[in-house]
């Protein structure tokens, strides 16, 4: 909104959006302004089934002005999802953006770069939010209204499935709304409203209704209430609305709903015994952990070893260019071990180079050296860096990893801080059949450590394979764990649409673990018939993505050309496929990319290198 504005404050005059925004952002500077524009609707609407939202954004803007103006719209979406519409409504003309091939957009993209334009108008912000931004000239007094559709699958952690909506409209609107529905065939079980415009200010803003299957949450602030909320001011709301709610759960396959010839299988079930568990946490502690890091690894690695049942077998290793072990094997979690380990993560300090390679393959090798018949095994990998001493050619290392590993148990790589490459630890855990997180360098990180644990900390199930009689183009089948407060998700087509021959069954370490032949699928009319069936292409997409980072060469190729294909027809705006955001004649192009993960600045802000560029002059005048 301050674009081609000059602004007094202190006594600096930024003329640049970007450094505005930034610095705006870090040392809360606040000025009067006179507002060149009005929205005067600002609508939230998110439909969930099956744990699959789909949320549309309306806003619509006038502008009051005699004159045109150039008008923003600005939003923040979770990272999750992908956009699947954007369209803008102007003097009787719809412009909708269209998805294309990365490499058909390439064009585009250079010529506004060129031009100095905004171009990958979308970037991420902070863990959770991405931010989309766009602008289109208006004429004096004229309208125009801004929707956006975005849509992605609730993925289920320590029991709850959550819904993040963040409200910025960036000034107190007359009619603003926030609708969301959700449908469960399988029954809702709770429904709670959380996050910051969840507060006692705004608390009777808020209205929510349980019904069985179904369940609505409105949220209508007043305009007062958008400037006076804990996270409220003169320019309106900035937070989050968080809908947490979970389903019925029995003991059996869970629930299938189909539709239009396609299913989908969350698995989930309750009263399983959990199993034994035994877990290497490799933790790094070269120079570059310095500071706030090690503190925080030490601090949670004492909080996670008090969670350690006596069943349990674990060990500890620290590395930088050489390996330090506690003990050097596993043993068990009694009152004893549990005192002198945490003795052992006090006395964590840093110091030295890197070698990620020998500290896995050790990891690995006490894993592999304590097989344990029943219990469930995970390796865990904490570092803020890339490999620097030992091998650090990355191709070598995944492979050494993943031939020591040998798809026996799952490996999962926490990457601390932003300076840490993600990607390489992505990788390497998607190959042994493990995921990675980002560690944020916040001041909750020791937090964000604990929570990731929690989420492994209890194994139920492992080797499962899903199968399917009567099933065809189905997503991932095989498992190797299934822990406590997760969820199994398997779609697919339903062949020849014959519910009748349709047979789902779960097996566990190749035993029948879950059958029943007389299971209902719930076929489902009250919600669009290709609900169901774009379920099936989000999660299809998702692990065809995971698939190509783990591939090279011409399976890499074939695997990215489907991810691709799929993407364009069912609209996604995907790392492979950009979104052109079509404007009136003259107006300049705007390409929409999916940022990749540690992307923090957007081109608004940004020198062709990357650098962040802005110009500030100060002087006592």
């Amino acid at each position: 909104r301050y674009s081609h504005t000059t602004v007094c404050a202190s006594c600096c005059l930024f003329n640049t959006l970007g450094a505005w925004e930034y610095l705006s952002s870090y040392f809360h500077l606040k000025f009067n302004y006179k507002d060149d524009w009005d929205i005067y609707s600002f609508h939230i609407n998110s439909t969930v089934s099956s744990r699959y939202a789909t949320t549309v954004i309306t806003s619509r803007v006038a502008n009051r002005m005699d004159e045109s103006k150039e008008i923003e719209f600005h939003v923040r979406i979770p990272k999750n999802a992908f956009i699947s519409k954007f369209r803008m409504f102007m003097d009787g003309e719809v412009y909708d953006g269209v998805v294309k091939a990365k490499e058909q957009a390439q064009q585009q993209y250079t010529e506004a770069v060129s031009r100095g334009q905004s171009a990958g108008i979308v970037s991420s912000v902070g863990r959770t939010l991405e931010e989309f931004k766009t602008s289109v000239n208006v004429a004096a007094h004229k309208k125009v209204t801004f929707e956006l559709t975005y849509e992605e699958l609730l993925k289920r952690k320590l029991g709850k499935y959550e819904l993040q909506i963040h409200a910025r409209p960036m000034q107190p609107v007359k009619d603003f709304k926030v609708d969301v529905y959700i449908h469960e065939e399988a029954g809702i079980n709770f429904l709670e409203v959380k996050g910051g415009l969840s507060t006692k200010a705004l608390g009777n803003a808020i209205t929510k209704t349980l019904a069985d299957k179904q369940a609505w949450v409105y949220f209508y602030p007043t305009e007062d209430q958008q400037k006076t909320c804990d996270s409220c001011g003169e320019q309106g709301m900035n937070g989050d609305l968080v809908i947490v709610y979970d389903v019925n759960r029995d003991t059996t396959l869970g629930d299938i709903t189909a539709s239009a010839g396609y299913f989908v299988h969350h698995f989930a079930p309750s009263s399983l015994t959990r199993i034994p568990k035994n877990v290497v946490f490799v933790i790094d502690q070269s120079g570059s952990m310095s500071g706030r890091k090690i503190h925080q690894t030490r601090i949670a690695l004492i909080h996670i070893l008090n969670d350690l049942a006596e069943e349990d077998f674990f060990g500890l290793i620290t590395f930088d260019g050489n390996i330090f072990h506690w003990k050097r094997e596993l043993v068990q979690a009694n009152q004893q071990n549990v005192g002198s380990a945490k003795e052992f993560a006090r006395n964590i300090r840093d110091r030295g180079s890197t070698d990620i390679n020998r500290a896995v393959l050790e990891g690995a090798r006490m894993l592999n050296a304590h097989p344990r018949e029943g219990s469930a095994s995970i390796l865990i990998l904490l570092t803020d860096g890339d490999p620097t001493s030992g091998e650090t050619n990355r191709e070598r290392i995944q492979s050494n990893v993943k031939k020591a590993i040998a798809s026996k148990f799952p490996l999962y790589c926490l990457g601390f801080g932003f300076d840490v490459n993600f990607e390489f630890l992505e990788s390497m855990s998607l190959q042994n059949d493990g995921v990675a997180r980002r560690i944020y360098e916040d001041s909750d990180a020791d937090l964000q450590l604990k929570g990731f644990y929690e989420e492994v900390a209890t194994p139920l199930l492992t080797d499962v394979t899903m199968i399917y009689i009567g099933g065809t183009n189905l997503t991932q089948t095989n498992f190797s764990q299934y822990y406590n407060g997760s969820e199994i998700v398997v779609a697919g087509q339903i062949t020849d649409n014959n519910i009748e021959t349709f047979t789902p069954q779960v097996l566990r370490n190749t035993r029948m673990t879950f059958t029943n032949t007389d299971v209902t699928v719930e076929l489902t009319g009250t919600i669009s018939d290709n609900r169901i069936q774009r379920v099936w292409a989000y999660l299809t997409v998702k692990q065809l993505l995971e698939k190509e980072l783990q591939l090279s060469g011409p399976e890499k190729e074939t695997v990215k050309k489907e991810a691709m294909e799929l993407s364009l027809k069912y609209s996604f705006v995907t790392p492979l496929t950009s979104m052109v955001v079509t404007k009136p004649p003259g107006e300049r192009t705007d390409v929409l990319h999916k940022p990749k993960e540690g992307e923090r600045l957007d081109h608004h802000s940004q020198g062709p290198d990357g650098e962040a560029k802005f110009i500030i002059f100060c002087g006592r005048d």
